[in-house]
């Protein structure tokens, strides 16, 4: 085995990882700012007991997923791709849910799109003009029922070659989607080593054919958004922001100036309300002032 290899973290908890190489999943100590999905180089340490690793270094990040809170920022995993929002009609899901993670997807260089979970039950009204709102917004949409296995392999195709994390409310279906993608039971997920079984939370990436790589993190729980600047919350609505260019003066609030672009296209129906509403609510929250 080389003594320095280059691969990539697959699991992490407290201050402890697992590092996938092309010979083996070597555990090493953590350093600091390592999280699932990154890239590092380590060097191997044989002892008497088994093989570790120091990892050396980190590759520079394709891309982040961040959790931002004022001015404290979180990276939950890294080198992501896509981001799969669960969306059911029951539990409810709010389109600020949505919009919150079609923000921080965006803002983090990562591709959102919506997964419509649960099409077994009977759909109402209401929650299919919910699901049309996304369908306008050029955001890739799938229909499945993951109970039922139904669409799962719709869902297995757009994933080729990509890494992506699931986020949806309690009772989504995230931890059954993921365990239909991956053929294993995500909630009995252990990391072991020569001192035991730890069962604190762990963020762990799962690999799957077609180079499809799963990250489940129970960091994805809750998303605050209030670190982001007020100027770059614009960015998760690309409708509005499209709509702003036409606006009469370039520092229109998008409020109650005269000659906004916004407003008129809000009130002829062109945009939709929820969207606008969590766009102004985004915006202006006291902490991004």
């Amino acid at each position: 085995m080389e003594k320095v290899q280059t691969g990539f973290v697959i699991e992490f908890y407290s201050n402890a990882c697992l590092v996938r190489t092309k010979d083996a999943d070597i555990p090493c100590i953590a350093i600091k700012n390592i999280v699932v999905g990154d890239i590092v180089k380590i060097e191997i340490v044989q002892d008497s007991k088994e093989t570790k690793g120091l990892i050396l270094s980190k590759e520079p990040r394709k891309s982040s997923l961040q959790k931002k809170e004022g001015l404290r920022s979180k990276t939950i995993a890294a080198n992501i791709t896509h981001v799969g929002i669960l969306v059911t009609q029951e539990p409810k899901t709010a389109t600020e849910f949505i919009d919150k993670w079609i923000l921080t997807s965006l803002l983090s260089d990562i591709k959102p799109f919506i997964i419509n979970n649960k099409i077994d039950l009977k759909l109402d009204e209401s929650y299919i003009n919910k699901l049309n709102i996304y369908k306008k917004l050029n955001i890739d949409m799938f229909n499945i029922s993951a109970k039922n296995n139904t669409n799962i392999n719709e869902i297995k195709e757009f994933l080729e070659e990509k890494c992506v994390v699931f986020v949806g409310n309690s009772g989504a279906g995230k931890s059954t989607l993921t365990n239909c993608l991956t053929g294993r039971d995500i909630k009995t997920n252990m990391l072991s080593n020569n001192q035991g079984v730890h069962t604190t939370s762990i963020s762990t990436m799962y690999e799957v054919d077609k180079n499809i790589k799963i990250i489940d993190s129970p960091g994805v729980r809750d998303l605050p958004i209030s670190g982001w600047k007020r100027n770059q919350i614009i960015h998760g609505f690309a409708e509005i922001q499209e709509l702003s260019h036409n606006c009469k003066f370039n520092d229109c609030n998008h409020t109650n100036n005269d000659g906004c672009a916004i407003l008129s296209a809000l009130d002829n129906g062109e945009t939709h309300k929820s969207r606008y509403n969590n766009f102004i609510k985004f915006r202006d929250a006291e902490e991004n002032e």
